[in-house]
């Protein structure tokens, strides 16, 4: 029979050779999918999991960094202009890269994700705690980011499909249960007036987390952060024009350099290397390396604004790397075992 009279593509039929190892078609075709449309990098394997890890982890490092700079911004801007600058800065960025970058619309079926992404990470998070911070300090307001990777990891798993272990959910439900003692032990064990907004917060973020970790395993992660940014542009300039007039603005060193980091920083840089790493190592996993971020937020609550830290917190820092250890190591082995055996 002639190529041309079969009915399946001469491009589609796989030929062995018998040069080739199983292990080396293996990679091969991973790397074929990993090069595909839309893929955001290689597909999952040892090399993929370890780079996701760290991007995820130097999106939590900037994440840390929040609380505190929020705290210096609202020494020169009101709350509510604080929040909508951020969001403008950001959105100019990012559309100056999507621009530079000739980068193509999203198809119609992703903008519902991209308003949750930006509903929840570019407006309802940063609008929620900076409120919040107006009556808790930086410490106390870390008591949402202990439970954010547990709620973020139960509303993966029902979005996505992801199933992890129970030694993974033992593991979460541990850190979980050290960050938050420890951070409610620090701020003396009593509920601040800015609750409220701390676990309204915590909802609307991790809906932000989990809707941008699906979406950057379609489209690259800057795309995702980028496309949220420039969807929320007309409401963040529109709350500019109303907050600045009515909040007063005293402009000096430490606000400046808050509103650069929690625009540039933050909102964009952070959130693009954390969507990468989550596309790279799932939701659930990405989520737990945030039990690190109360931690970190406290030493730089300490540098930076002079806020105490009790001795307690090495204690705490390596109890909640146990945690950490063991919820990526269980993630692992369930990302080995749901493989395919090649034959």
């Amino acid at each position: 029979m002639r190529a041309q009279d079969s009915a399946t593509p001469s491009s589609s039929i796989a030929v062995s050779d018998p040069a080739v190892t199983p292990r080396a078609a293996g990679a091969a075709a991973r790397t074929a999918v990993a090069d595909g449309p839309g893929a955001t990098g290689p597909a999952p394997g040892f090399s993929a999991g370890r780079s996701g890890t760290v991007l995820a982890g130097l999106g939590v490092v900037a994440f840390s960094l929040t609380f505190p700079a929020t705290a210096w911004g609202l020494e020169s801007f009101g709350p509510w202009s604080l929040v909508a600058l951020r969001s403008v800065l950001a959105a100019l960025v990012a559309g100056g890269v999507l621009l530079a970058a000739r980068v193509p619309l999203p198809a119609r079926r992703h903008w519902a994700g991209l308003a949750v992404v930006g509903g929840g990470v570019v407006v309802g998070f940063p609008l929620l705690t900076t409120l919040a911070l107006q009556t808790s300090t930086t410490s106390h307001a870390a008591v949402v980011v202990g439970l954010l990777p547990l709620t973020t990891a139960v509303l993966g798993s029902v979005r996505t499909g992801e199933r992890p272990s129970r030694t993974f959910w033992v593991a979460a439900l541990a850190g979980a249960a050290v960050v938050i003692g420890f951070t409610v032990q620090q701020s003396g064990g009593a509920l601040a007036s800015g609750d409220l907004y701390l676990f309204g917060a915590l909802l609307v973020c991790a809906a932000g987390y989990t809707e941008g970790g699906r979406l950057a395993r379609v489209m690259p992660g800057w795309q995702v952060i980028g496309w949220a940014l420039v969807l929320c542009l007309p409401l963040a300039v529109a709350g500019s024009l109303v907050a600045l007039p009515l909040e007063p603005v005293h402009l000096n060193a430490h606000g400046v350099l808050g509103l650069v980091w929690v625009a540039a920083g933050s909102t964009f840089l952070g959130l693009y290397v954390w969507y990468r790493g989550m596309a790279a190592i799932g939701v659930a996993r990405a989520s737990q390396l945030q039990l690190a971020q109360p931690l970190l937020t406290l030493v730089w609550s300490f540098l930076l604004l002079g806020e105490e830290v009790s001795a307690a917190a090495p204690v705490a820092a390596g109890a909640v790397l146990v945690c950490i250890a063991a919820t990526q190591r269980a993630g692992r082995r369930a990302g080995r075992e749901s493989r395919p055996v090649r034959s």
